[in-house]
């Protein structure tokens, strides 16, 4: 069963603006089956597309997460070329919608490592550009018995990415990048109104952060934030927290859903980050001392 909230943006210019851009945030809990993840995928976007969605973004491992975090080794592809790659191109066309699918493993030149891949495909299921995760999580939690060490099996990327879409220039960042808002700024910098946030936060982060940081940086920045969570229990023992939202670049959460699989979903106006920068001009006011 899937549940559904919609939201209408409810300031400046954009309340019953005809232009406004329908945009879904997609919640599930991988698992490692590629093919059964790709079928929840592909299900759920077909109730993006009969919902009037322009643009869904999926979660970070979206496609994948096995028992162990070297098993995505085995299924990482190269750019342009795989069957989750194919799957996401030909489910963007045949649904008509814009898609950013958070991450998938994309090789690196090192065998043992792969890159986390956030891939973004048109409504006629031309790949608009990829972004690679820059952030890795490694970690020990504080006071927990829990350590994470992406840097083991991942590479780290080193490209600041925008794309365009129906919203307008998207910057693509991945889960643990929420943590560096000198990432944002270079985004918003490079012409980014919107921040793409696919992530698989864990239940402890989450429930102490997760929040916070998003909309940090969406009043940082005055941007709209679309952050896709993974949801629940996976087969590497881990449990992540979920909460999928849609934040307004004045910091209002518009829509949210704590768990279970499904859409989340807000009306936008493309406009609107425009509006808050032209009336609330922070961005142009940073300092040159620090602007490095």
């Amino acid at each position: 069963m899937h549940r559904y909230e919609r939201a209408a943006v409810t300031s400046g210019p954009s309340v019953g603006n005809p232009g406004a851009v329908r945009v879904a945030a997609l919640q599930m809990s991988s698992g490692d089956s590629v093919d059964s993840n790709l079928a929840l995928i592909d299900r759920l976007l077909g109730e993006a597309a009969a919902a009037g969605c322009d643009l869904v973004l999926l979660p970070e491992n979206c496609a994948f997460v096995g028992a162990k975090d070297a098993d995505k080794i085995a299924i990482a592809e190269d750019v342009g070329d795989g069957p989750i790659q194919a799957f996401l191109a030909e489910a963007a066309g045949r649904h008509g919608l814009t898609v950013v699918a958070g991450s998938i493993p994309l090789k690196s030149p090192e065998p043992s490592r792969c890159f986390g891949g956030s891939m973004a495909y048109g409504a006629d299921g031309r790949r608009l550009g990829y972004y690679r995760k820059i952030h890795l999580f490694d970690v020990d939690l504080p006071d927990r018995d829990e350590r994470y060490r992406e840097s083991e099996t991942m590479a780290q990327g080193d490209q600041p990415i925008v794309v365009d879409t129906p919203l307008g220039l998207l910057g693509l960042t991945i889960c643990y990048d929420l943590r560096f808002p000198e990432l944002y700024r270079r985004l918003a910098a490079d012409g980014a109104t919107a921040f793409a946030i696919p992530a698989a936060f864990t239940e402890t982060t989450g429930q102490a952060h997760w929040h916070t940081l998003l909309r940090a940086r969406a009043i940082e920045n005055l941007a709209y934030v679309i952050a896709a969570g993974q949801h629940g229990r996976h087969p590497n023992g881990r449990t992540t927290f979920g909460h999928s939202l849609i934040v307004d670049p004045w910091g209002r959460v518009l829509a949210e859903q704590a768990q279970g699989d499904g859409l989340v979903m807000a009306d936008l106006d493309p406009e609107l980050p425009a509006y808050h920068r032209r009336k609330f001009p922070v961005l142009a006011h940073r300092s040159p001392v620090l602007a490095g």
